[in-house]
């Protein structure tokens, strides 16, 4: 029986200290030095396969010395948020190449990539719009939606078809909004933007695509999922973040320029939050440069992606097929993902375990995501310890 103390669930929950009693806790591991592929933590190296730092960009020099520079320059904190007195020309800046970038009419920049997805969704959406999400999107957009006290409709993940009951079942002139993922973070799949792009014209919405995971490595140009499928002009707002390919932090709206600065005037997460410290900002600027200027990182971490995920797949186990540097692997059960988890950690890989809600009940996975600046040698590093550690699992013959 409740003691009517908020804090009672609180003294209630012993997931974490359980599995720290068994050693099967995967989170929240200081990390005490990084050279982007490879990281120190209790004293000991270990490759890294679990960062989103896809480009490398995190650690390259011009980065951080763009970063250093605006902190000499700046501060380090704008002391405010943007709406008042927290924005500087830099980040007019970046808003004006990053809309550029994405072939967009504007952009308008948050502090983090959540904050970007709460600033369009609680920002734009009212009581009685519809809202209609991919059952896998991020954390941030069902906050958002949650918020905005939009009508919240779901479709199973990837799945057109049901895309189309639920579009088909609104009632006619009701504001109706999609939200997809591009890329998903714990698939490694895409959405099929075409074929969602073509119902949201035939229904009469509008589309929003987080791609925080798709932009700066898909598309020829990085621009993204949409570019990967050509079809870029029926997006019409793209949201990211800078904390995956751009080596930063911070997060950004893209679309049309009176929806952008109705976002800037209504999204609380924009109007009432500090903005991006000077040095992230000058950061995703240098990134952005980088991005543009050296497609070969792109083609690089795809080519790693895919000797990785084919090696793994001959190894004999279940790996999801997306495409992506997203490279999934499924256990399955939760406590033998733990242990599996544990098994590569303590032979020198890092990697995420991801259970449940992050991905369906059954469907734990071991997340690895490459970086272009992985070598071969770390790759088949990585391999040899997958191979000694699922032989000693059962999971592989």
């Amino acid at each position: 029986m409740s003691t009517g103390d908020v804090f009672e669930r609180c003294r209630l929950y012993t997931a974490v200290d359980d599995a720290k009693a068994m050693g099967l806790y995967p989170y929240f591991h200081p990390i005490e030095e990084t050279e982007g592929t490879e990281v120190g933590i209790g004293g000991r190296r270990l490759l890294m396969f679990g960062s989103n730092n896809y480009l490398g960009l995190t650690v390259d020099p011009r980065v951080k010395e763009a970063a250093e520079a605006a902190v000499r320059r700046y501060g380090a904190s704008c002391s405010g948020s943007r709406f008042l007195n927290g924005t500087l020309r830099l980040h007019l800046e970046l808003e004006e190449r990053l809309a550029d970038f994405l072939k967009k009419e504007a952009a308008l920049v948050f502090t983090t990539g959540f904050q970007a997805n709460l600033g369009v969704t609680a920002g734009l959406l009212r009581r009685g719009d519809i809202a209609i999400m991919d059952v896998s999107n991020h954390a941030s957009l069902y906050d958002g939606v949650r918020l905005s006290y939009a009508t919240l409709k779901r479709f199973d993940h990837g799945d057109v078809a049901d895309l189309d009951r639920v579009l088909g079942a609104c009632e006619p002139g009701k504001p109706k909004v999609v939200l997809v993922d591009g890329l998903y973070s714990m698939e490694g799949d895409l959405a099929p933007l075409p074929q969602i792009v073509a119902l949201k014209e035939r229904y009469g919405a509008r589309l929003v695509v987080d791609d925080a995971h798709g932009v700066g490595v898909m598309g020829e140009h990085g621009r993204g999922t949409a570019e990967h499928y050509g079809c870029e002009d029926g997006v019409d707002v793209i949201t990211a973040t800078f904390s995956k390919s751009f080596g930063s932090l911070g997060g950004v709206v893209a679309g049309p320029r009176e929806v952008v600065r109705f976002v800037q005037h209504h999204g609380r997460a924009m109007i009432f939050a500090a903005s991006m410290t000077p040095a992230a900002v000058a950061a995703t600027l240098k990134s952005l440069e980088i991005v543009q200027a050296e497609p070969d990182r792109r083609r690089r971490v795809h080519a790693n992606a895919d000797y990785l995920r084919r090696a793994l797949r001959e190894m004999g186990y279940r790996v999801g097929e997306g495409g992506t540097p997203v490279i999934p692997v499924y256990i399955g059960d939760d406590v033998r993902c733990l242990a599996f988890w544990r098994g590569l950690f303590d032979n020198g890989l890092f990697a995420n375990a991801v259970l449940p809600p992050a991905v369906a009940p059954g469907d734990a996975l071991i997340r690895n995501s490459c970086m272009a600046t992985h070598g071969r040698d770390q790759l088949d590093r990585a391999l040899e310890i997958y191979r000694k550690v699922g032989r000693m699992a059962e999971l592989i013959p």
